[in-house]
Formats: structure tokens, C-alpha cells, sequence
């Protein structure tokens, strides 16, 4: 009973705590991207190990004209998305996400859901390292045109000392009608660690268009970010500012996740 007691008390309390450091964030901004920006590594949780990312974007620059009927343009809008993770195997991860926004003019808005599964190939510390992630969920219009979509993600890495490199190749697709074909992009991260919970890098997200026929550079987005992986009251986080590379790109988009580990 002890035990039990002692164990949901680090659950709450690790939920409590990272929901007040994203609500502190949140107040300090004031007021989004995409809901989840983040190159996947070889992170994953151990079997019967879970935890929430607390995703939070914040476009302080970007598009305030709609491109199709019902949608909320970026520009000022700051989106808040709890990930819950849990470690099924040594090899497989479940993720769900919770979707929000609150609008420019104060109001909190669900906009949905999302699934995930994750698997990370067994490898060494150091070495290359391979996965797979495939998610599917329902959006709100406001935020995508086609709320019912998946996406495919492949993940590749290597651990170098103190390197770490990661790229990921995302097919998106929509199970909508009219939806069009499924679309391709791509992601890199390379880190380096500067002490001994600290590293510091650059990550890249870069739209291509559809798988058959990619798009010119400034046709889609393309947003490069300065970024810090480290820890905040025991916390592992990552934050970073990124800059639109093109007309299609928001200008200024901040971005800031906090793991909870129970």
C-alpha cells in the first residue's frame, strides 16, 4: 500500500509539474505550428515505462490569411499538446496526443487526436541506429483541411560520442476524399553535447510536396531552428527558434518540449 501510495504520488506529481511549466510558458508568450515539432531519435520509453511530452509552439511570425474555408492561420497562435508515452517492449512504443490551441483573441480550442506507434531496432549505445513511427488521428478543421490523416515516418541516426545526428522521411497521407496524393517531407537534427546534460544543434523541417513529383524550394515550407536539449527541474526539455527559409514559411516560430518521467 506504501509503495502503491508513493508511486501515484510521483505520477501526480510529475504531471502537475510539467503541466505548470508548459502553463508558465504559455503565460510568458502570451499566446501555432505544426503540433508536434520534433526530429525523432532513438529515444523510447523502456517496456512498462511511460511519460508525457508537453509540446508547445508558438508562431510569432507567420501567415495570417487562411488558405481554405474554416482554417486558423498560424500567425499569433500557440498550440499546447500533451503526448502520453508508453513503453510496450524493448522495441515499441504507444503514443497519444491531445490537440489544442488557444486563438489570438484568448480562447482554448480541442482540436483532436492522435495515435502513434514506434519502433526502435535493437543497436549499440554508439553506431547507427534505425525505426519506424506510424501515426493516425482526427484534426479539427481549423487546422487541418483533411482532418483524417496518417503518417509514416522513417527514422535514421547515428550516435557519435559526443554527435548525434537524425533524419527523418515523412509520408503524409489523408484517408478524406479529394485529399490528393500522399506527400513528402524531410527532417534533420545534428546535436552536440557541450556538458554533461547540455547539448546544443540545429534542426531542419523541410516540405517537399507529393511523393511523385517534388515541389520547387519555395513552393512549401521550410523552417531551420537553433535548438537546446537539456534539463529543468529535473526535466529533460528541448526549445529552439526557428526561421522560415522561404514566402511559404512561417517567419519566427518558438518552440519549447518538456518530457515528465514517472
Amino acid at each position: 500500500m506504501i509503495k502503491s501510495n508513493c508511486s501515484r504520488h510521483r505520477i501526480y506529481t510529475g504531471i502537475v509539474k510539467g503541466f505548470i511549466l508548459s502553463l508558465s510558458l504559455h503565460v510568458f508568450l502570451a499566446y501555432g505550428a505544426s503540433e508536434e515539432i520534433q526530429v525523432y531519435t532513438d529515444d523510447k520509453e523502456d517496456a512498462g515505462e511511460y511519460s508525457i511530452d508537453w509540446h508547445n509552439n508558438y508562431v510569432v511570425s507567420g501567415r495570417s490569411t487562411p488558405q481554405y474555408p474554416g482554417e486558423q492561420a498560424p500567425h499569433h497562435i500557440y498550440r499546447l499538446t500533451p503526448e502520453f508515452n508508453l513503453g510496450l517492449t524493448d522495441t515499441l512504443e504507444l503514443g497519444v496526443y491531445l490537440l489544442s490551441t488557444r486563438n489570438t483573441e484568448g480562447h482554448w480550442n480541442g482540436d483532436g487526436f492522435k495515435v502513434r506507434l514506434k519502433y526502435i531496432a535493437p543497436h549499440q549505445t554508439e553506431g547507427i541506429y534505425w525505426g519506424l513511427n506510424f501515426e493516425t488521428g482526427k484534426q479539427a478543421l481549423a487546422v487541418s483541411q483533411y482532418p483524417r490523416d496518417a503518417q509514416l515516418k522513417a527514422i535514421w541516426g547515428w550516435n557519435l560520442g559526443n554527435w548525434n545526428i537524425a533524419f527523418n522521411l515523412n509520408t503524409d497521407g489523408s484517408f478524406n476524399s479529394g485529399s490528393g496524393k500522399p506527400t513528402e517531407d524531410i527532417d534533420f537534427k545534428v546535436n552536440y553535447k557541450v556538458a554533461e546534460k547540455t547539448q546544443l544543434g540545429i534542426e531542419s523541417y523541410s516540405q517537399l510536396g507529393p511523393y511523385t513529383h517534388f515541389d520547387s524550394f519555395n513552393s512549401n515550407s521550410k523552417v531551420i531552428f537553433a535548438v537546446v536539449d537539456s534539463e529543468l527541474l529535473g526535466h529533460e526539455f528541448n526549445a529552439g527558434i526557428g526561421r522560415g527559409m522561404n514566402d511559404a514559411s512561417d517567419k519566427w516560430v518558438f518552440k519549447f518540449i518538456i518530457n515528465s518521467k514517472f
